[in-house]
């Protein structure tokens, strides 16, 4: 669902995750979970397959019991009371849509993504990448290059964040207004928002997505994006890409791809 008068979505290209095959695995085993809507690409140093998926089962069911609980969390579009009772994975959620000025559920993938690799952490295992449907927590020791996709804007797949290495764990998480089926009210191809957290990168770029089309054009749109985003001070950057303009806020270094 978007906005009316928005650009159209490209679901299909999106379920079929065409972007995975670009992933450079830099010697980790690729392996694939799916429960329900939930579609993780996980790369490890070995086949984390079983483990990956008994814990993303696990949160996901948190999440559904939760909302069986308390209806208003999978519906709502601004954010709700804390819940000390709740799940931490719940508690994250209200927290980064708190911080982000958006429904809990904007944060679902991200969390996902980071309760996952957690878990995989604690479990031992030490390189690990976990990208759900765009939204990626990552734990590398060494320095690494993102893709942005962004749709089917000119610069997507031509343009990478560049990271440092980052043990303690990175979370960078996408939203966009014409790829994909999350919700968003705006207009951009893709905003990419670099956080410590994952929720609080998801959360993020759905606020910062929905800035994007409001009013004016792409270059008003970005404007105002970069400007919402100076004011979230978890997070430490954000690339707009809409069209063909982008514009970037924050610790974030772009390289150019082949």
């Amino acid at each position: 669902m978007v906005k009316s008068g928005s650009r159209k979505k490209s679901p299909a290209s999106y379920r079929q995750r065409t972007y995975r095959a670009l992933a450079a695995s830099e010697g980790l085993i690729s392996s694939q979970v799916k429960f329900k809507e939930t579609d993780l690409h996980v790369l490890a140093v070995c086949d984390v397959t079983r483990e990956a998926g008994d814990l993303a089962t696990g949160y996901r069911l948190q999440v559904e019991r939760y909302i069986e609980k308390y209806p208003v969390f999978a519906t709502s579009l601004v954010p709700l009371d804390d819940d000390h009772l709740a799940p931490p994975i719940v508690a994250d959620m209200l927290r980064a849509s708190r911080h982000a000025g958006v429904g809990p559920m904007a944060a679902v993938a991200g969390s996902i993504a980071q309760y996952v690799g957690r878990g995989l952490v604690d479990a031992g295992h030490r390189e690990i990448i976990v990208e759900n449907g765009g939204d990626i927590f990552l734990q590398r020791s060494m320095a690494l290059t993102v893709s942005v996709y962004a749709g089917q804007s000119p610069l997507s797949h031509k343009l990478g964040l560049q990271l440092k290495p980052a043990p303690e764990g990175l979370g960078i998480c996408t939203s966009s207004g014409t790829v994909g089926h999350s919700l968003s009210f705006g207009l951009a191809d893709s905003v990419t928002v670099v956080a410590d957290c994952a929720a609080i990168a998801d959360a993020a770029a759905t606020r910062l997505g929905n800035e994007v089309g409001r009013e004016g054009g792409a270059e008003e749109g970005i404007a105002r994006a970069l400007k919402v985003a100076k004011t979230l001070q978890l997070i430490r950057g954000v690339l707009v890409v809409c069209g063909e303009t982008l514009g970037a806020a924050g610790d974030i270094e772009l390289v150019p791809l082949d």
